[in-house]
């Protein structure tokens, strides 16, 4: 018969390896590499990869709605890439033409990339108008009165 230390061991040790193996897994299976258009292009399989993210400014009237899906295209530098969002979340308020556009998909045999999720950033939405912006640091001191 067998020590209960030794038992006692044996089962901690095998509880501890499995949850190792299903962190190490999980943090595989939600890895995320953020690649730029001319690297997703100058890639050799990237579809063998799980999931990539690409990011770029959505090009001038290139968004076209079709059925569930919304096909566009990004540009970084001169490069393009197209995209297809076929997610299920709804896209962003701020994704529109001339929006920086974040994607999380993988690319497909034919050279489109399958977004299934979108972020987007209205560069011109977050900028000051000229002149009428005031620094933090220069503005006036709230009153210290409290008013009961």
């Amino acid at each position: 018969m067998m020590n209960p230390r030794i038992k006692f061991g044996l089962v901690t040790g095998v509880i501890v390896g499995v949850l190792g193996w299903l962190a190490v897994d999980g943090i595989n299976a939600d890895a995320t590499y953020y690649v730029t258009v001319d690297e997703l292009h100058a890639m050799e399989n990237p579809n063998a990869e799980r999931r990539l993210r690409v990011g770029g400014d959505v090009k001038e009237d290139s968004i076209v709605r079709k059925g569930d899906s919304v096909e566009f295209t990004i540009t970084q530098e001169e490069t393009e890439l197209k995209v297809v969002y076929v997610g299920r979340d709804p896209l962003p308020d701020t994704f529109r033409n001339g929006a920086q556009a974040l994607c999380t998909g993988r690319l497909r045999d034919d050279q489109v990339f399958e977004a299934r999720q979108i972020q987007a950033k209205c560069a011109s939405k977050y900028e000051a108008e000229p002149g009428n912006a005031k620094p933090v640091y220069d503005m006036e001191p709230a009153s210290n009165k409290a008013s009961f």
